[in-house]
């Protein structure tokens, strides 16, 4: 029997705390893959791309994901897909997810977290957030870096005027007219669009800052400039992908410019920022064990509440 989860089964199962917790012992069981993930992307004869992340493993679940994403910029919502979990012993389809809504959790929250360990810790709780692109990505980020200790005064930026007004009232910031104005105002800096060219370069950020971009996550997609990603700290979730299609490859860094991966500053193989003038990047790219971290919670929770539809594909 599969069990189908919707939007709204998801948000009813799933929790902030609990996915971050998951996602930082994912995080540190990732140093040595039993299989390496894979992303696969193409381009459409349509006016959007389609991407797959392959597969979802992590240590102790005996179960995998396979994801297929549809991105159409142009679109509302933008990102529609879903999200296959199966069972480790047999392949039995377990469960069909929605994709937007564990992504963005799973985006968003392991973006709070990597903004957490890296931003200056004595900024903890009370360093002003630039938001740049109010989206669901952004939205799972802010109540993330609240579960985790907070932040001080929100500016908000999006294309979308309207969208950057209800996000600011969400969440009690205010909104502000472009991203070099949020960079000016704010300490710690959180990107999440669809561009095509650099929203900031190194003379926008003062010392002492921390950025997470989220919108290079595919070839031509651009939010930093090279002289930004060459100065700072880059930390990056996974060193191969994000140096082939990640924001390092994006601008033309080479693989030499990663200074770490997340897993390594949690492990404590990197000291991550060390300075409190340093300036620090967060660029992930998006690993497919991380579905699986909030697909298996959502699934179990469902399980044990009975939410969700039950359906016999093979009948």
């Amino acid at each position: 029997m599969t069990r189908i989860l919707s939007r709204g089964d998801l948000l009813a199962v799933l929790s902030p705390g609990a996915c971050l917790d998951l996602l930082r012992e994912g995080f540190r069981a990732d140093g040595d893959p039993a299989v390496a993930g894979r992303r696969i992307r193409t381009d459409l004869p349509f006016a959007g791309t389609a991407t797959a992340l392959i597969p979802g493993l992590l240590p102790g679940i005996d179960a995998y994901t396979v994801k297929v994403n549809a991105k159409f910029p142009g679109a509302r919502p933008a990102l529609r897909g879903v999200i296959a979990l199966h069972s480790g012993r047999d392949g039995e389809l377990l469960a069909l997810l929605d994709s937007a809504t564990v992504t963005a959790w799973r985006t968003g929250l392991a973006a709070a977290l990597g903004t957490h360990l890296l931003a200056v810790p004595d900024l903890s709780g009370t360093a002003a957030l630039g938001v740049i692109g109010a989206g669901a990505q952004a939205e799972l980020m802010v109540r993330g870096l609240a579960e985790l200790g907070g932040r001080g005064e929100l500016l908000v930026c999006d294309s979308d005027p309207e969208r950057a007004a209800d996000f600011a009232a969400r969440h009690g910031g205010r909104v502000v007219g472009s991203a070099a104005e949020a960079a000016a105002r704010a300490t710690v800096l959180l990107l999440a669009t669809w561009s095509r060219e650099p929203l900031l370069a190194l003379a926008d950020i003062g010392p002492g800052r921390h950025l997470t971009t989220l919108g290079a996550d595919e070839p031509g997609k651009r939010e930093l400039a090279a002289d930004l990603l060459a100065t700072a700290l880059l930390v990056v979730d996974d060193r191969d992908l994000a140096a082939s299609g990640g924001a390092p490859a994006t601008a033309g860094l080479p693989a030499t410019a990663i200074d770490a991966t997340l897993g390594e500053v949690l492990r404590g193989r990197h000291p991550g920022r060390t300075a409190a003038d340093q300036i620090t990047v967060y660029a992930p790219v998006g690993l497919p064990w991380q579905d699986l971290a909030v697909a298996w919670a959502a699934y179990r929770e469902a399980e044990r509440r009975g939410l969700g539809t039950v359906v016999d594909l093979l009948a």
